[in-house]
């Protein structure tokens, strides 16, 4: 990679109709935070650290909030950058936008074919099809939404997350409520965080080892920054997102969380199955997996649209500067980049086709896993990104930011700091230590690609 700082293709978003609105930015970071990973995936968290997850999802939380503080800044210091894989461009080199760019479009083309699967093995319940079909059609779906315009995939993102919202809090209310004593029983004693083996019953390194786990669910947020440059106001949009927004969303997880584990008795959540529904169980509400089912489906579309729509605008951003086929900046009469959107919906289509056979599943992993730590990569080059910049600005031009990062350098050293911790946190457990192995040989590949046939292009 360059270590110089590199010119940001002018007007390489221009095309694009800003025809996104307030509510359907806001919903859509929301959206990409909460997803499948929250409702489903905490089990396994809970079940390997205890009740002290809160305070894994609590740290991850914190990473992931002064991260996108971080990402505010700097997209309110530079309007003129589209996308937020631009900014390690701007800053640290093409070759830092090169990698940054294709590791995103990497990790959201893997969350699609991920949801694409899940959302067809929920809907297999109901359907008498076979999955791989049930995914296919799903997938046909979502990609004629994006393929109308920005604002429908913003609208459908808007009513997926409202959803996902409103089952949240209704959620926290209800086992609010029960747990209070205020639904007709007695309230129910504290002592049930720790009367299971304490209350980080495995030790204080899990709880550490638990940060490496959970973050991955609380990625997402970035989006904002990807939806900002086709709405009517992105410079509002980015800084709700890089404050409040990001910090509701992570409540959202440490609330519910910990109402679950204080109601329920941890060891009896399951690896895979929904501790959300354990506690609706345990209040005593009828129809509890059906009701959760409908809102991970929800969570699962939810986060398949938004991948859709991202991995489009990413292609359509490398495109424009020449790390990609030219071909993908061509926009259709509604202004939208049809041709990157059919060419990241293929990737979905091929896992669907690929589930298919049991001898392309060992390949189908490998590539799942290589995205699982690209995320981190990517929030580490932001970091890098914004002291870089902070550093170019003179006191002046400094001091006139409307938006800034706290206590400049310390907490940006730190953030970065923290997150080299959690990859050195995966690297010391089994089940993780392949996930970062093939992420780090992606990164190597995406490296050596640049080495050999953008490098001199690029200067």
């Amino acid at each position: 990679m360059t270590s110089d700082a590199a010119p940001v293709a002018a007007g390489h978003t221009k095309g694009l109709e800003r025809s996104l609105k307030s509510r359907h930015v806001a919903m859509i970071s929301i959206g990409g935070i909460i997803g499948a990973g929250l409702f489903v995936g905490s089990s396994a968290s809970i079940a390997s650290v205890g009740p002290a997850i809160v305070v894994s999802y609590a740290l991850a939380g914190a990473v992931i909030f002064l991260t996108m503080r971080m990402l505010g800044e700097l997209a309110i210091a530079n309007p003129e950058v589209g996308f937020f894989t631009d900014y390690a461009r701007k800053y640290l080199g093409h070759g830092a936008g090169f990698l940054g760019g294709w590791l995103y479009w990497y990790f959201w083309i893997s969350v699609v074919a991920v949801e694409a699967l899940a959302g067809a093995n929920i809907l297999h319940g109901f359907i008498a099809a076979p999955v791989w079909v049930i995914g296919l059609v799903v997938l046909a779906i979502l990609t004629a939404v994006n393929l109308m315009s920005a604002q429908s995939y913003g609208e459908f993102e808007f009513w997926f997350s409202s959803i996902k919202v409103a089952a949240i809090l209704a959620f926290i209310a209800l086992m609010g409520a029960w747990l209070a004593g205020a639904l007709g029983g007695a309230p129910s004693p504290i002592d049930n965080l720790t009367r299971f083996g304490g209350f980080a019953p495995h030790g204080v390194l899990s709880v550490v080892a638990g940060v490496a786990t959970v973050i991955f669910a609380l990625t997402g947020a970035e989006i904002t920054t990807v939806a900002a440059v086709e709405s009517r106001e992105p410079a509002r949009a980015i800084a709700g997102m890089s404050t409040t927004l990001t910090l509701r969303v992570v409540l959202f997880y440490i609330v519910s969380i910990f109402l679950i584990v204080w109601a329920v008795d941890w060891p009896s959540i399951t690896p895979g199955t929904s501790p959300f529904v354990a506690g609706l169980v345990k209040v005593g509400v009828p129809g509890a997996a059906l009701v959760m089912n409908f809102v991970v489906l929800t969570a699962v579309l939810s986060c398949l649209n938004s991948g859709l729509y991202v991995t489009s605008r990413v292609l359509f951003a490398l495109a424009a500067h020449g790390d990609a086929p030219q071909g993908l900046v061509k926009l259709t009469g509604r202004k939208v980049p049809a041709r990157a959107i059919l060419a990241s919906s293929l990737f979905g289509f091929g896992a669907m086709i690929a589930s298919r056979s049991s001898s392309t599943e060992a390949v189908f992993t490998f590539l799942i896993n290589a995205s699982g730590v690209a995320m981190l990569f990517l929030y580490f080059l932001i970091g890098a990104a914004q002291v870089t910049a902070r550093r170019r600005m003179s006191a002046a031009e400094a001091g006139a930011l409307k938006l800034k990062m706290w206590l400049f350098p310390a907490l940006s050293m730190g953030t970065m700091a923290a997150i080299l911790l959690i990859l050195m946190a995966m690297a010391a457990q089994a089940d993780l230590r392949s996930q970062l192995i093939t992420s780090i040989i992606l990164v190597a590949v995406l490296m050596g690609i640049y080495a050999l046939f953008r490098r001199g292009h690029s200067r």
